[in-house]
């Protein structure tokens, strides 16, 4: 069930995601890996900065998790895998309503 101020997750929705310590770890160690002969460029990363991300899949039965890429500033995302809805690091929101 959704409703208009908590409405259900669904591919191609942008939502707020706020990293975890594990996802700067993974992050770190991913920008350190050359793809295609071209670096990554991006800028540093901190537990609890959040960033945009694109949700890439829905879980039947799950609601509330879902697949993310997340966009990084620079030439590098993140894929976070198996995330839920919340307030905490490692997790999405909606972006606020202005």
């Amino acid at each position: 069930m959704s409703t208009e101020t908590n409405p259900t997750p669904t591919i191609g929705r942008i939502v707020h995601y706020k990293l975890s310590g594990h996802d700067v770890s993974m992050i770190n160690l991913e920008s350190r890996q050359s793809y295609g002969g071209q670096g990554v460029v991006r800028s540093p990363v901190e537990l609890g900065e959040t960033y945009p991300a694109i949700v890439v899949r829905t879980f039947e039965g799950a609601e509330r998790v879902v697949n993310l890429q997340v966009f990084l500033d620079g030439n590098h995302s993140y894929w976070a895998t198996s995330r839920s809805e919340g307030p905490d690091h490692g997790q999405w929101s909606w972006p606020p309503r202005r």
